[in-house]
């Protein structure tokens, strides 16, 4: 198990972008709840934000991939507009210990 950050790093209705071992991630607190995926579009695999820790819609209801302007669903990863719909944004397992963020 790795810890990726403490939960107190991303605030309510933010996403933070993190490079854990060569490996491009981003965590989200969206809701009440904690979500991590592979910072990479399925589309062109390229990073999802357009600036560094913007993953967010203008109305900060989906994840945007700032290449293409794909639309993914926060707590699930699914694709629901753009070039890659249907796709899904790779889960990364984890699990909230005490006040940690921690890779499975």
């Amino acid at each position: 198990m790795t810890v990726l950050c403490n939960i107190s790093e991303i605030p309510a209705q933010s996403a933070r972008g993190f490079t854990l071992d060569g490996r491009a991630l981003v965590a989200v607190h969206h809701n009440g709840r904690f979500f991590v995926y592979e910072n990479r579009c399925p589309h062109r695999g390229v990073e999802l934000e357009w600036q560094p820790d913007q993953f967010f819609d203008f109305e900060g209801n989906y994840i945007q991939c700032a290449t293409h302007g794909a639309l993914f669903k926060i707590d699930t990863g699914e694709c629901i507009a753009g070039p890659c719909n249907g796709q899904a944004l790779n889960q990364v397992a984890f699990s909230q210990i005490d006040c940690q963020i921690v890779l499975l």
